[in-house]
């Protein structure tokens, strides 16, 4: 499953995710409709899922801040507003490194990605880690 965040609805990302991606593809706000959610919420939100990619473009509240846990995996692309259309060329990049195919992998990683890099860790080592090869 992959979660968008609600900044990048009305964009068209969701149906080119779907082009490609087998899964669910839903915004945050379909994990508990009707009700507004703070970005502190989300974690617990996706803790109830099956182990969920949550994508946003609101790197400056989640990269490095948000709690992690085992059940999923955070994907902070840093683009502004203006470039958000470039979400599900770097998130395919991403799925299609062998060590990152599945969402078992995935899974317990917060990463950060640009055009010109990627970076991630994890709860159980928090250091910095760069993608090599990093070309969306």
């Amino acid at each position: 499953m992959i979660v968008l965040d609600e900044q990048l609805s009305g964009r068209g990302i969701e149906t080119a995710i779907a082009q490609w991606y087998a899964g669910t593809v839903c915004f945050i706000n379909a994990l508990r409709p009707g009700t507004l959610i703070k970005d502190e919420a989300i974690p617990d939100l996706l803790q109830q899922q099956n182990a969920p990619t949550f994508v946003t473009i609101n790197e400056t509240d989640f990269w490095l801040k948000a709690k992690l846990a085992d059940d999923y995996c955070i994907v902070c692309a840093n683009l502004s507003d203006s470039q958000a259309h470039h979400v599900n060329r770097l998130l395919r990049c991403l799925f299609r490194r062998p060590e990152f195919r599945n969402k078992t992998q995935r899974a317990g990683h917060i990463f950060r990605l640009s055009h010109n890099s990627a970076l991630y860790y994890n709860h159980h080592a928090p250091t910095l880690v760069p993608l090599s090869n990093w070309r969306p």
